[in-house]
């Protein structure tokens, strides 16, 4: 028979097709993936996972289960997705504390363990003082810092080497202060801190905007400045804290999707094409705005990077509280 050029299209065509994915990537989803979430039900960080877990089943057509996988200051969960086969049937949720927990010498295990998928949410700290207090402004606080002993104000906000304590140690030294100039007050996570701040046990805290929408809507707190590179769509009236004082900084808390490392970049691409088609779907959309929680989708060699940021910004930050282990 002789084949013409629209047959040999279409061959070409067939060829083609069979080749744009390899064996792995076609075969994915072999059966259920599993979502392994480091912190326990009920928190952020296990709401978000599931809402995403939810419609990535519409999109993928298998189940995705969610696995809470606790203990060891995060360690445990954050292992369990590192240690997992690299098939594509196992995912998780990484948090900045995979940038903190090797600096604390609690594992050897830092964000080169995974294939990046995509960063969907990171809400910056920011810096909150009683809604009574003398300081109008951020510039007004540093003054005073500056003109303050080592320790003779006191801060709240997270346990010591949490987010929200490194957001204030870090703020101290980009403004040319050591960290110790405020004396830290752990606490257990931001709300306690928060509360202890509205009561005046501490002049200042630091946590996320979300995590201090109650105590603000009650006249109790309110934010100075923001650590994040642009002002907040659910803050549009707070500065951030570089555009506010001309010093460089930004930190919060982050969530991300990752996959063990060495995955076939053919089926991580896969994966990340319908994460991506779930963080825009409506539902996805109105249950973080409905929560206060920033949304982003940063995927591949951008999260790859920003992960490398954050580690390398979370141990100098670590270094100069005198908790790094190295």
């Amino acid at each position: 028979m002789k084949m013409t050029r629209q047959h040999f299209l279409a061959g070409l065509a067939a060829l083609m097709t069979s080749v744009a994915l390899p064996a792995a990537a076609a075969d994915w989803p072999d059966g259920p993936v599993t979502m392994i979430v480091p912190w326990g039900a009920g928190g952020g960080t296990d709401a978000t996972a599931r809402m995403i877990g939810s419609i990535l089943e519409e999109q993928i057509g298998v189940p995705v289960p969610v696995q809470n996988r606790t203990g060891g200051s995060g360690v445990i969960g954050h292992a369990g997705i590192a240690d997992a086969a690299p098939d594509g049937q196992t995912i998780g949720v990484a948090t900045l504390e995979i940038g903190t927990m090797h600096h604390l010498g609690l594992t050897e295990l830092d964000y080169t363990g995974y294939t990046p998928l995509g960063l969907y949410n990171a809400d910056p700290a920011a810096i909150f003082v009683q809604d009574k207090s003398d300081y109008a402004t951020i510039s007004d606080l540093l003054t005073a810092l500056n003109a303050a002993s080592d320790g003779e104000m006191k801060g709240s906000g997270s346990a010591q080497g949490g987010v929200n304590h490194l957001a204030l140690a870090g703020m101290l030294m980009a403004a040319g202060m050591p960290a110790s100039r405020v004396t830290w007050v752990p606490s257990e996570g931001a709300a306690p801190g928060l509360q202890d701040l509205a009561a005046g046990g501490v002049a200042v805290a630091t946590a996320s905007l979300p995590e201090a929408a109650a105590l603000m809507e009650a006249g109790l707190i309110r934010p100075l400045a923001v650590f994040s590179n642009d002002r907040l769509d659910i803050a549009p009236d707070v500065p951030t804290f570089t555009e506010a004082t001309g010093h460089e900084f930004a930190l919060g808390s982050w969530r991300g999707l990752v996959a063990p490392a060495g995955l076939d970049p053919a089926v991580a691409d896969k994966i990340t094409a319908a994460l991506g088609a779930v963080v825009s779907d409506p539902r996805y959309t109105e249950f973080m705005a409905q929560r206060g929680y920033a949304m982003q989708w940063t995927t591949g060699a951008d999260f790859e990077a920003f992960m490398t940021a954050s580690d390398d910004r979370l141990g100098e930050t670590l270094k100069a509280v005198g908790l790094a282990s190295e």
